[in-house]
């Protein structure tokens, strides 16, 4: 009798504890992944961070599908990348890609980068081209570029006259370091 009221509480805990931690974890930022992959990677490569992207979300504008590519000196290709899947680590790899053997120089140490994803989003969101739009989808990418790492967020919204179908409305590039809009590539005129 003591183990069916012991259990009881001990399987209702349980469940709490695991659906906060998916609130959590399905919240996690671009930089919040970073440290998580750092976990995962050999020692040669923690922070050594060459891009992270997303999937195309879907049903809201933070994604749940990550990839955090990491400089791993160790590697035949010298290039490895963590995959999440709502915040937890569903599969590390060591890509073939010949020119990832020469990304040395492309490394961001995210501790320098100023501008998390979810920063990123909220700047993209108050610019005047987005606003009265219905955007159903977005997708992230961060990367080093002549200027310092840049965030480039695309977007995706209701079609006019279609709501139930979405379109691709362009996309901005936000400094990584700064915040500023760098450039803006939207073309809003199918989409409401």
């Amino acid at each position: 009798m003591n183990s069916r009221l012991f259990s009881t509480p001990a399987l209702l805990a349980l469940a709490l504890a695991a659906s906060s931690h998916g609130l959590f974890a399905a919240g996690m930022t671009a930089f919040d992944l970073v440290k998580e992959g750092d976990k995962v990677v050999p020692l040669e490569a923690k922070g050594k961070i060459t891009q992270i992207r997303s999937e195309k979300s879907a049903g809201s504008l933070m994604p749940e599908v990550w990839h955090v590519d990491y400089y791993d000196p160790t590697a035949a290709f010298k290039a490895m990348e963590v995959t999440f899947i709502a915040g937890k680590v569903t599969e590390i790899t060591r890509p073939k890609h010949f020119l990832d053997a020469f990304s040395g120089n492309k490394q961001m140490e995210h501790r320098k980068l100023k501008t998390n994803s979810d920063r990123a989003l909220a700047i993209a969101l108050k610019e005047p081209a987005l606003k009265g739009l219905h955007l159903r989808a977005a997708q992230f990418l961060l990367e080093r570029s002549g200027t310092g790492p840049l965030w480039t967020l695309q977007f995706w919204a209701a079609r006019k006259g279609d709501p139930a179908q979405t379109i691709p409305v362009g996309d901005l590039t936000i400094s990584c370091l700064t915040g500023q809009i760098i450039k803006t590539r939207l073309h809003t005129q199918n989409a409401e």
